[in-house]
């Protein structure tokens, strides 16, 4: 652990704004991704025809009720994402497996999004690379 020039033990104020900086970082891609989640869900809930739909897809399942998961995970993602805001302590690990279920619907429903997909899967683990740094001073979850 680098300390300060003070020799108190504390860490840097350099490293610590990083630190806070990678989690506010974390918590704007999470929020940008719950917002696009939940039009993405109001669209396929809405309209299913607005989807690519690719034939015999191994993970075939109805539009509708991926509208239903996705509008789910972006109101969960916001909510998130507000906590990491707040500086909530369960906000980080419900970050990182909130990211993770993006990245699975994600890659599930690839063939029906498939660009928007990819970009979604790229700032999803994003989120989950600034939500697993470990911040200098504190505990491991």
């Amino acid at each position: 652990m680098t300390t300060s020039a003070t020799g108190t033990g504390r860490p840097s104020s350099a490293k610590q704004s990083w630190a806070e900086g990678l989690t506010v970082f974390a918590a704007v891609l999470l929020m940008i991704e719950g917002i696009l989640d939940i039009l993405r869900g109001i669209m396929a809930i809405a309209n299913d025809d607005v989807f690519l739909t690719t034939p015999n897809y191994v993970f075939e399942f109805d539009l509708t009720a991926w509208g239903w998961i996705h509008l789910i995970l972006g109101v969960l993602a916001l909510l998130v994402a507000y906590g990491l805001f707040t500086g909530a302590t369960w906000s980080r690990v419900a970050g990182v497996v909130i990211a993770s279920l993006v990245v699975i619907a994600n890659f599930l429903s690839l063939p029906y999004y498939p660009v928007w997909s990819i970009v979604v899967i790229a700032l999803s683990a994003l989120v989950i690379w600034a939500l697993c740094v470990k911040r200098t001073g504190t505990a491991a979850y």
